[in-house]
């Protein structure tokens, strides 16, 4: 590389390294925004085990979340998230109460399911609360 190239990439190198790097954080980018994605919440972490279309296994022991009536009440999947159950483990410390939310507000109104009620990050707050039963 001549010298001349090298002093026309250093400013580039330098406005890199000044940038913050959402990447690396908890939360990366949606941290900052406030905005969850909640298709791209299932994608990156529920679609591993529940399938991309929702299906689940084929055992059962990861259920269909597809055509689900259990998903018409929030507090279910709320707990289940949170709280763990079976083979699922619980996602507390994993995702965000907004995350949680977001996700599961994307499968309520996909894969079948048709409950457009709103499900918030308080709605998450209150139905997570600890000693709280969720069967």
């Amino acid at each position: 590389m001549t010298p001349r190239r090298a002093l026309i990439l250093i400013p580039s190198l330098l406005a890199l390294l000044a940038a913050p790097a959402h990447g690396d954080t908890p939360g990366g980018v949606q941290a900052k925004n406030k905005t969850v994605d909640g298709e791209k919440v299932y994608k990156q972490i529920c679609a591993a085990c529940h399938m991309p279309n929702a299906m689940g296994s084929g055992g059962g022991a990861i259920p269909a979340l597809a055509k689900n009536r259990k998903m018409a009440d929030p507090a279910y999947p709320i707990g289940i998230l949170m709280k763990g159950k079976g083979a699922m483990p619980p996602m507390n410390d994993m995702l965000s109460p907004a995350q949680v939310a977001a996700v599961i507000a994307y499968v309520r109104t996909n894969f079948g399911n048709a409950y457009p009620q709103p499900v918030t990050e308080a709605d998450v707050k209150r139905i997570a609360k600890p000693g709280r039963s969720m069967e």
